[in-house]
């Protein structure tokens, strides 16, 4: 069953991948692949289902951050046995206000403590595969940037793309419960004048360059650094404008 051509446009990766990872999870919860059972290869779920090897690639570690499947050195992706019923509830985050700065603000804070570590681990760890991710993500985001589209669906493939390199499942884990509501970027202000606005998307490319150039070079520290200083830049961007309502208020 052909999921899409293996064209699409930036940042529909994503879409693609979700939509192959749940007919892949319904086949897997219907027997189909019975626990023990190797997986197709990349190549042929690619040809099978009509996609590119990177969405099999993100399908496939969709499966292993639920426990579905697990990848073995050089055998391949098998299945597990499905997750226990009475297993706890994974956390969820449910009382972050979008709307209030000051819960961005906290949000931005925890990001900050999981996702500079992850920078540094993608550098030590990353494979060609995901490094290769990792860049056509950051060009999704440039092409979004460039076409004057919304970002935040092509800038959460980017940071995913990261926590994945990192393979410690429990990155990907994380930024997958957060979502896309990892870039909050909509309560920035919208009467920014375009010159502003200009300004703000050329710092935020030049700063998921130096995260990716640094993790591209197996720089673990300039990746912790590069990341570090882009999630607080964040914090001051919101900062600032925290200060301003609050001076409105007044």
């Amino acid at each position: 069953m052909a999921i899409a051509g293996k064209s699409g446009t930036p940042g529909g990766a994503g879409t693609l991948a979700s939509r192959l990872g749940d007919v892949l999870r319904q086949s897997i919860m219907a027997g189909h692949y019975p626990p023990g059972t190797k997986l197709p290869s990349e190549a042929q779920l690619g040809e099978q289902h009509g996609v590119s090897r990177t969405v099999v690639r993100e399908a496939i570690a969709a499966l292993r951050a639920d426990r579905l499947v697990e990848a073995r050195q050089g055998a391949g992706v098998f299945v597990l046995e499905p997750p226990v019923a009475s297993s706890p509830a994974p956390m969820s985050i449910e009382n972050i206000d979008y709307a209030r700065v000051s819960s961005v603000i906290e949000f931005l804070e925890l990001r900050t403590a999981v996702e500079v570590e992850a920078a540094g681990l993608a550098a030590l760890r990353r494979s060609p595969a995901q490094e290769e991710v990792i860049f056509e993500r950051h060009y999704a985001v440039q092409a979004c940037f460039e076409a004057n589209k919304p970002t935040s669906e092509a800038d959460f493939a980017l940071h995913l793309a990261i926590a994945e390199a990192t393979n410690n499942s429990r990155f990907r884990d994380f930024i997958s419960l957060i979502g896309k509501n990892i870039i909050p970027r909509a309560a920035l202000r919208n009467e920014e004048s375009e010159a502003d606005q200009a300004a703000y998307i050329k710092l935020l490319n030049e700063e998921h360059n130096a995260i990716i150039s640094a993790i591209s070079a197996g720089d673990e520290e300039a990746a912790r650094d590069a990341m570090r200083r882009h999630l607080r830049g964040s914090q001051s961007r919101y900062r600032t404008l925290l200060r301003e309502q609050r001076q409105f208020v007044r």
